[in-house]
């Protein structure tokens, strides 16, 4: 560490709390037109699909597209992560919200299938794809972001907070969807009212391109480009040169990606068809939920500072099954005062705030954006697009499938922790980039 590096105060100054408020929220907006589909997808199973199709299977078919934005990820996230290491992180990070924001708009104004038969569900399916290309830029480009503007020592909360703020879309989603449960009746949100969130998104993807009009490239890029031309082909780098990292990324993707799964997408539904539970309940249960999810990332960022990224990751990776593990019991059991068991498993879901601090440290800042999106989105695509799938089709045989399913991811994050963290230690500055550390 050079006197550049420690003479940044360590504690973040009113410009880094607005350059991550602004990320932060950003993210937020994105991520609600991205997930808004899941909290609908009883009522756009019934919308899309032919009447006669028996429920489970109209079910089955919505969920299908919506994890087929998942399968797009990869693609979408690989090209946006050449440019972003090629020409700043701040340009991607813009255009990523534009194309989420566009199809969330087109889906609210959609035909139906009354309206025009199967090409209804086909152009869902083409809206959806967009959506996770989309995605699949915006998350890796967020963590660097956020990571190269945080000062020596913070980014662990840094990468907390953002975390946070990306939850939040989950939170605004579920708020959206309690609202309009409460305002309109069944047959209201069935005829009309499902368009409301929808249209929503888009209004909140002009405002998230807006406000990142007000962010500026991070001083690790800037640095690095006064320095050294770009590499010309990162990805090739990161296969050739960085395989050792791409092993835990994936790993711990499939630990994060299987927490959001199973408290934000999952469990709701589990709710409505497996416990009985009205649509109202459900959205405002998994709201509180989401606002502990949203605690727990700050927390597990606060920790990651204090101990260290692998024994955070090794902490949190056995709260996971724990706090899963009450708030299914809780339904299981009838135990009453569901809000406290779901709030216990959005704390213990604190890995989704840890998993980013590791995976920034895997890779050196020329590319960063490229190893981080090649490793996630295809780990991601992979596992969520089965997951959600698996889980649906599975939880008729046990209610407790989704408790052994995190017993596993988080046996799974134990392992990781444990032997790549003595393997692959992380950077506690730029990896290969330390004289270049601007303020």
């Amino acid at each position: 560490m050079t006197a550049t590096d420690t003479a940044r105060p360590p504690r973040f100054t009113r410009r880094d709390h607005r350059t991550l408020g602004l990320a932060a929220l950003g993210g937020a907006l994105e991520i609600y037109d991205f997930i808004i589909f899941v909290f609908f997808a009883l009522t756009l199973s019934q919308l899309f699909f032919p009447p006669e199709m028996p429920q489970w299977l109209r079910l089955l078919q919505s969920f299908g597209i919506f994890v087929t934005g998942y399968l797009a990820r990869p693609l979408g996230g690989i090209l946006m992560a050449h440019f972003a290491d090629h020409l700043g992180r701040k340009r991607v990070f813009s255009l990523s919200i534009l194309m989420m924001a566009l199809p969330c708009l087109l889906i609210g104004v959609m035909p139906t299938y009354a309206d025009i038969g199967y090409a209804a569900p086909l152009l869902l399916l083409a809206l959806r794809i967009l959506q996770g290309a989309a995605v699949g830029g915006e998350v890796p480009s967020a963590w660097t972001f956020v990571a190269e503007h945080a000062p020596p020592g913070r980014r662990g909360y840094a990468l907390g907070f953002l975390q946070a703020g990306l939850t939040f879309g989950y939170l605004l989603g579920a708020l959206t969807a309690t609202l309009l449960a409460h305002v309109f009746s069944p047959e209201e949100i069935l005829s009309y009212a499902w368009r409301y969130p929808f249209l929503l998104g888009g209004v909140f993807g002009v405002i998230g391109v807006w406000l990142r009009r007000w962010l500026s490239e991070t001083p690790v890029f800037v640095a690095l480009r006064s320095q050294q031309a770009p590499v010309k082909f990162p990805l090739r780098q990161v296969l050739g040169e960085h395989k050792r990292a791409l092993a835990p990324a994936a790993l711990l993707t499939c630990v994060l990606t299987s927490a959001v799964v199973v408290l934000v997408v999952i469990t709701p539904t589990v709710m409505q068809q497996r416990f009985g539970m009205s649509a109202g309940d459900t959205f405002a249960l998994s709201s509180v939920g989401i606002v502990f999810l949203n605690l727990g990332c700050v927390l597990a960022g606060l920790l990651v500072d204090r101990v260290g990224a692998w024994r955070a990751l090794l902490l949190y990776s056995v709260l996971l099954p724990l706090g899963v593990g009450v708030l299914y019991a809780s339904l299981i059991g009838h135990w009453g005062m569901t809000w406290v068991a779901y709030a216990l498993a959005g704390l213990s879901c604190g890995v989704v705030g840890v998993v980013p601090s590791v995976m920034v440290g895997l890779f050196p800042a020329q590319i960063r954006v490229s190893g981080i999106s090649f490793t996630y989105n295809v780990a991601y695509a992979l596992w969520a697009s089965i997951t959600p799938l698996a889980l649906i089709a599975l939880m008729p045989w046990s209610p407790w499938v989704c408790v052994g399913f995190c017993l596993v991811m988080g046996g799974v994050g134990v392992m990781t922790a444990v032997y790549f963290g003595r393997r692959e230690p992380l950077a506690t500055g730029e990896p290969g980039l330390e004289l270049s550390r601007t303020a």
